[in-house]
């Protein structure tokens, strides 16, 4: 038996955007992915999130699904236009209050702690329309503004915060690739933007630290990484391995816990790459109580020596040409539906990478998991696949956790089938299996298993 500390946080997570739907009841306002998911082509199947699971009409038949499982906390985010229509503080839509009101008491009432993310990428559309989104450096005062008012309405209940899910993600697939929404291409706005990201961050961190204190929570961001192995043992791909890891994570976290960039990012981008302020540095250092990760695969990096495959356009974690590193996958791994290797080693190599590096932060997985063709048979969904991945990886995490790793918590993604954005409903990480025809929830082996999990506070060699 492989226990866990007695303290140890067992949850799991989902986003307004992917679980909801009511994406025009109740006075919410239009956000980008509902602007996004509507023009032809841009997702699959021209899904779109306009229903989704019906989480917003289905909140305590959920909350109870939770129950069930035996969940310590739920991790879920808040739609800003649902608060905020137009996304600034002119108008405060009551209807939206009150339903996060609701499933936060809901939730306190079932034992289930609420951990809340304030921005998982449904920015409200007028704000993208008029100003530019994060590409403008005033999104992070309409940030800290719609962060407050958060604070003021939940904050006597809720003690976990988090601010912004994968500023890469926002960044890179939005404002680089376009796959994302808001759909732009650009090789440096996504710089800009996750400055302007990092920014927003620190600046609803301060407003907490000095306007609800009294409440006593914490509040920290979460980064999305997947762990960069050296392809071979020469110092050329060693380097390119942890230059990718710069990239990609140390991008956002180094200015959090070092307060500047990464020095690679620097003599690389040049003025691509925005400065921090003396006061904005200030701002931004310590500005996270907790190391928010969100963790699904490895690769193996190599250096490109200019030569970039193909391929290899953004999943190295930044530009490619920025970096000149090339990523591969080794044959005899298996995958996910999401193509993404299994990898659970790579898991464990990046917690004790980030544990070295910001000098033994406590750290919470804010979501793990993985996409499995899973089928409804004779009413059963017996995924042995996602079973296996999550047994690898908390593995994995234990391990860690051995070597020193201050691991707090383990956020399964994801309680249920959802949108799982530009794929559509195509891609299942539910551990609940989503009939996307009548929305009935069924809970798979998988989630059976979990429950076990949580009940014996560890896992079973």
């Amino acid at each position: 038996m492989k226990e866990f500390p007695t303290d140890f946080i067992w949850g799991s997570a989902t986003s307004s955007y992917q679980i909801e739907g009511a994406a025009e009841e109740d006075g919410k306002g239009p956000s980008i992915w509902d602007a996004f998911s509507h023009i032809p082509g841009r997702v699959k199947n021209n899904e779109h999130g306009d229903v989704a699971c019906d989480h917003y009409h289905r909140m305590e038949e959920d909350v109870q699904m939770m129950k069930a499982l035996g969940l310590h906390a739920y991790r879920f985010s808040i739609s800003w236009p649902r608060i905020l229509p137009d996304g600034t503080t002119k108008q405060i839509n009551q209807a939206g209050i009150d339903f996060y009101n609701r499933l936060i008491n809901e939730l306190l009432a079932n034992g289930i702690e609420p951990w809340i993310t304030l921005y998982h990428w449904d920015l409200p559309l007028a704000l993208e329309m008029e100003k530019d989104g994060w590409l403008n450096k005033d999104i992070a005062d309409s940030f800290a503004d719609y962060a407050r008012v958060c604070f003021q309405y939940f904050g006597d209940r809720v003690k976990n915060w988090i601010t912004i899910n994968e500023p890469w993600v926002i960044s890179m697939l939005g404002y680089g690739q376009g796959i994302f929404a808001p759909g732009r291409v650009s090789n440096s706005e996504p710089y800009l933007a996750g400055h302007h990201i990092i920014l927003a961050h620190a600046k609803a961190a301060a407003v907490y630290r000095e306007e609800f204190a009294h409440q006593g929570g914490k509040i920290g961001i979460t980064n999305n990484c997947d762990w960069r192995e050296p392809l071979t043992d020469s110092e050329l791909d060693q380097a390119a391995a942890q230059r990718a890891l710069e990239f990609y994570l140390a991008w956002f976290t180094d200015p959090i816990y070092k307060g500047s960039y990464p020095q690679v990012m620097v003599d690389r981008l040049g003025d691509r790459l925005p400065t921090f302020t003396a006061e904005e540095k200030l701002l931004v250092q310590g500005s996270s109580d907790f190391f928010g990760l969100n963790h699904y695969t490895t690769m193996l990096a190599s250096d490109a020596n200019g030569e970039i495959l193909e391929g290899n356009v953004y999943g190295n974690g930044g530009i490619s040409e920025d970096q000149d590193v090339n990523l591969h996958v080794d044959p005899t791994w298996k995958k996910t539906e999401m193509g993404w290797a299994i990898v659970p080693w790579g898991c464990q190599k990046l917690l004790e990478w980030i544990h070295h590096r910001y000098d033994g932060p406590n750290i919470v997985i804010t979501e793990n998991g993985g996409a499995f063709p899973d089928e409804m048979k004779d009413g059963v969904v017996d995924d042995q696949d996602r079973l296996a991945y999550v047994k690898g990886y908390l593995g994995a995490c234990h391990d860690a956790m051995e070597n020193g790793v201050q691991l707090k918590g383990y956020m399964l993604w994801s309680l249920m089938d959802n949108f799982e954005w530009a794929s559509g409903y195509a891609k299942r990480f539910g551990i609940h299996y989503v009939d996307f025809e009548t929305l009935k929830r069924t809970p798979k082996a998988s989630a059976l298993w979990y429950r076990e999990v949580i009940r014996r506070n560890g896992l079973k060699v």
